[in-house]
């Protein structure tokens, strides 16, 4: 992964991101940790599939190979 994915993760740390992952589905939580691999744990954690009000989930985790982007969420 590149220095700059690692430097974007690091400043998400504790702040919301929306999450795509493979077969479509987008996940919107908050970023309590990741690793080198990219798997992801979030908290608070709403399946926004589809522009969806948000199903919640809870905390989940996210095996680094199926995350195909992961972006700040402004505000």
């Amino acid at each position: 992964m590149s220095e700059i994915t690692f430097m974007v993760l690091e400043e998400s740390l504790g702040k919301i991101v929306l999450v795509k992952l493979k077969g479509g589905k987008a996940l919107r939580g908050l970023l309590e940790g990741y690793d080198k691999h990219l798997n992801l744990v979030l908290s608070k954690t709403e399946d926004v599939t589809d522009g969806n009000e948000g199903v919640k989930l809870g905390s989940v985790i996210i095996r680094g190979d199926n995350v195909i982007l992961i972006s700040p969420v402004g505000g």
